[in-house]
């Protein structure tokens, strides 16, 4: 069995794959406008020390569960808990929750494709259109492209978790990168771009406040994928002897440099390029800006760089939220076909194509809600206001289920298997764990704050959400 789950050829290889799925349009975008809307420097302090003492501990919590067992989600709670079916449910949920966020990741990155295709074909100047983006996402051509995209995202995943998922991290992670930081430097040599670096690094703690707090927390938290299943599906696949705390830190602090790195390019790039944009007025949401906004402001750097430039900076932008989603996409489909593998002894192909059928089958309706289909662009109400298929998807298994997951993960490794099992999980290469500073805080910390603070973030984004 353990031939066709497969296992990561090193270290280094599930660093980056761990890293490909942490690293999305939360971190290229939602971040860096979160940061300059509050309080600039003063958020990003507040967003590293909840990465380190509320994330971290957490993301070694999934990843040993994972280890431990060899197993995905469903496996792992189960045999963790000598077979006790309420865990058997978390498990479940731990599946249910990627495959539908999958549901979520995949209409978006269709759009991506789409405006790719516009960019190249010197269609800029209509995306930049307030009409274009809802246009676009309602022509019935949606479907060939998802056919496309869905065609290469099941090809990675029949290559397995070295042929497949490891490979295209190898390349897609270094790309990303290097991409992101030329880009970065492009626009930090550009007139202006000196009050964009003021406004997203000067602290201004005239703006924290609760919700700030929580906000930060949130996008923290999501940023590096806990609460999906992926890190303990990807523990899995992680060697007996390697070093998980060491690991670990090297996956959030490429997630978080990523998110560094996109502030210092989209906001100086706002200021560059359209001086009098109220930032007040930048959304929040990774689809508004991706979509609505940053076109925009691609297309006014034709005044410095002639609109051929200008097309081909927008290119290099939106190839590089198309690399992040994509990891991000691949990562996250991964998690219900090793539940397949694990629980169904089902053959990879197997598994694979099942989980196809099952996305496909999600992914049309939520490709139809916005304006294609009325029942489905229509179809429920809370909160008080009318939601799609897509929003309610979103606003579920994107938005509020995530921090319920990860305080069961919390609750579970403090209670149930108990911390002295995932302090010897995780003494398995690295001797120097055992008495040390990170494993008191750890066994003290992962059965009461962080469980506290997560249930608090769940809660809060149900009031806002649906009341």
């Amino acid at each position: 069995m353990s031939d066709v789950r497969g296992q990561f050829s090193s270290r280094l290889g599930f660093v980056l794959a761990a890293a490909g799925s942490a690293v999305g349009l939360g971190n290229l975008v939602a971040f860096p406008v979160m940061a300059s809307k509050n309080g600039g420097a003063a958020f990003l302090i507040i967003y590293l020390f909840f990465i380190a003492f509320i994330c971290y501990p957490v993301m070694l919590a999934e990843i040993s569960m994972g280890r431990k067992t060899q197993r995905n989600p469903v496996g792992a709670f189960s045999e963790l808990s000598g077979g006790d079916k309420k865990w058997h449910l978390v498990g479940m949920l731990g599946i249910l929750t990627p495959f539908m966020i999958a549901v979520f990741y995949t209409v978006i990155t269709v759009w991506l494709v789409v405006y790719l295709k516009e960019i190249a074909t010197g269609g800029l100047g209509a995306l930049a259109e307030e009409a274009t983006f809802g246009e676009l996402v309602a022509q019935p051509s949606l479907f060939g492209y998802l056919a496309v995209l869905l065609g290469i995202v099941f090809f990675v995943l029949l290559g397995g978790v070295k042929g497949g998922i490891e490979r295209l991290a190898r390349v897609l992670m270094p790309t990303l990168a290097v991409m992101l930081i030329l880009l970065t430097i492009f626009v930090l040599t550009l007139d202006g771009a000196v009050a964009g670096i003021k406004y997203y690094l000067v602290p201004d703690f005239s703006k924290m406040s609760l919700t700030v707090v929580n906000g930060a927390l949130s996008q923290a938290f999501f940023s590096l994928s806990l609460g999906m299943g992926i890190l303990i599906t990807y523990g899995s696949y992680f060697g007996r002897e390697d070093n998980i705390p060491q690991s670990t830190r090297m996956v959030a602090i490429a997630d978080t440099s990523i998110a560094f790195f996109a502030g210092l390019l989209i906001l100086p790039a706002i200021f560059a390029f359209d001086p009098n944009t109220n930032t007040d007025d930048l959304s929040t949401s990774s689809v508004g800006l991706i979509f609505s906004f940053l076109p925009k402001i691609f297309l006014s750097m034709q005044v410095a760089v002639g609109y051929t430039g200008a097309s081909i900076v927008a290119m290099i932008f939106f190839t590089l939220v198309f690399f992040a989603a994509l990891t991000s996409l691949v990562s996250i489909i991964e998690i219900p076909i090793s539940c397949w593998i694990d629980e169904w002894k089902f053959s990879r192909k197997k598994a694979v194509l099942l989980q196809a059928g099952l996305l496909l089958a999600f992914a049309i309706p939520a490709t139809m809600s916005l304006g294609m289909v009325d029942f489905f662009t229509n179809f429920t109400s809370y909160g008080g206001a009318s939601k799609s298929f897509f929003d309610l998807v979103s606003d579920v298994f994107y938005e509020t289920i995530l921090p319920l997951v990860g305080f069961t993960v919390c609750i579970f490794c403090s209670y149930r298997w108990k911390m002295s099992g995932l302090s010897e999980e995780l003494s398995r290469g690295d001797p120097d764990y055992e008495g040390s500073l990170l494993e008191k805080y750890i066994n003290f910390s992962l059965g009461t704050i962080i469980p506290v603070v997560l249930l608090v973030v769940f809660l809060s984004t149900v009031y806002q959400i649906y009341l």
